[in-house]
């Protein structure tokens, strides 16, 4: 009496396990290890208390409860098997192997997608340019965008210009022109 206690409680604690029974699903993210400790603990208290169960009704229950992810599963074991026969053990048996099956999969194609190929542009010391002429290069191509952005603000802003005058290509030339803002007019000067 001390341990299992009265009828009433006995009875109030069956109709609690007979509902967590019936709403048996399994939880987002839980192993099929889990759903079968859950599963067993719930079936062996029933038990206990004198509710028995059919080995079928038991085995569709289990596929009942797995969620969407396990439906090819389900659908397989389902068409294949003989419910009546197959004890639950057996049947989360067959569950975990695939478990375990699609755990490997999942590793195989996440390290495939980690694995990534760098391509690594070489060149031949004849091709090579030494190290000022790259960063000269380098710097006149940042000035001609500079350039070209600065016209195009002045277009916005409505102010006549040319930008070109600015390039490095131009400036290369012997002479340069040059707008004197206070005259507001050309004067070309030579380098």
């Amino acid at each position: 009496m001390t341990y299992e206690g009265t009828n009433d409680v006995k009875r109030v604690r069956k109709h609690a396990l007979i509902q967590e029974y019936e709403l048996f699903k399994m939880k987002q993210g839980e192993s099929i290890v889990g759903v079968q400790k859950r599963f067993t603990h719930i079936v062996n208290h029933l038990m206990g208390l004198g509710k028995e169960f059919d080995k079928e009704k038991l085995n569709i229950k289990v596929l009942k409860c797995l969620d969407r992810s396990w439906q090819p599963k389900v659908t397989a074991i389902s068409e294949t098997r003989d419910l009546s026969t197959l004890t639950t053990a057996a049947l989360f048996g067959k569950i975990k192997e695939h478990e375990i099956e699609m755990q490997r999969i999942n590793e195989l194609e996440s390290s495939e997608k980690k694995v990534k190929n760098i391509a690594l542009k070489t060149s031949t010391k004849k091709n090579e340019e030494p190290e000022d002429e790259v960063a000269e290069s380098s710097e006149r191509e940042n000035l001609n965008l500079l350039v070209k952005r600065f016209g195009k603000y002045l277009k916005r802003k409505g102010i006549k210009g040319n930008p070109k005058r600015y390039t490095s290509e131009h400036n290369e030339s012997k002479s340069s022109n040059f707008i004197c803002y206070k005259l507001w007019k050309t004067r070309t000067y030579k380098n």
